[in-house]
């Protein structure tokens, strides 16, 4: 994704390399084009990722890090590639096996929500994904999906779905209503955040 809001040609497609050793996003457009590329540091005491417009790790065009070390109640600072701040997600709640909430904010001020929209669907997911053997098809079986949505009126902005897959994760990212290009970019961008701190999930 380019620093400035661009307008996104939806629906997005996410490549969640699970079994990497260091966990990797690729995210294409709906023409093919790599947008965003995302390789997990390991071993940081403070979370913190950097998201590129190349497969090659070339060009940083985002920065997103925890403002503490990783405990339930650290934010995640979005920052683009000259250091401006574009906004800030968090979990609501503590992580759990029930359901992933997590609120992003601009300017100290919430604006977007993503919810879990079945949590039994992230229930069995989890649960299937731990038997051996049979957890490696739980990608075919369950397919959680989330939606960010404005806070206040609940209007949609996006829907977030995972995609039958084996050793990885897919999902795609559609628009659910109408937003700007801004809330869009930061919304794809705290998913992204999102993906990477549930991704023991699967």
């Amino acid at each position: 994704m380019a620093p400035r809001a661009e307008p996104l040609r939806f629906p997005l497609s996410l490549s969640f390399k699970i079994v990497a050793l260091a966990p990797q996003i690729a995210v294409t457009d709906a023409g093919g084009t790599l947008i965003a590329y995302v390789r997990q540091k390991l071993l940081k005491l403070k979370e913190a990722v950097t998201v590129y417009s190349d497969r090659e790790q070339t060009r940083p065009a985002y920065r997103i890090a925890a403002d503490r070390i990783i405990d339930f109640s650290a934010q995640y600072h979005i920052e683009d590639a000259a250091g401006a701040s574009i906004g800030v997600v968090r979990r609501r709640g503590m992580r759990s096996l029930w359901r992933a909430h997590y609120e992003i904010a601009r300017a100290g001020h919430p604006v977007l929500e993503i919810h879990e929209e079945n949590p039994w669907t992230k229930v069995a997911d989890g649960v299937f994904g731990d038997i051996p053997v049979l957890g490696m098809l739980s990608g075919y079986v369950f397919h959680p999906a989330y939606r960010v949505t404005y806070v206040g009126s609940g209007a949609p902005l996006l829907r977030v779905v995972k995609q039958p897959a084996l050793w990885e994760g897919r999902y795609t990212i559609e628009r659910a209503g109408e937003g700007d290009p801004e809330d869009e970019r930061l919304a794809v961008l705290s998913v992204l955040m999102m993906l990477l701190l549930e991704r023991q999930r699967g």
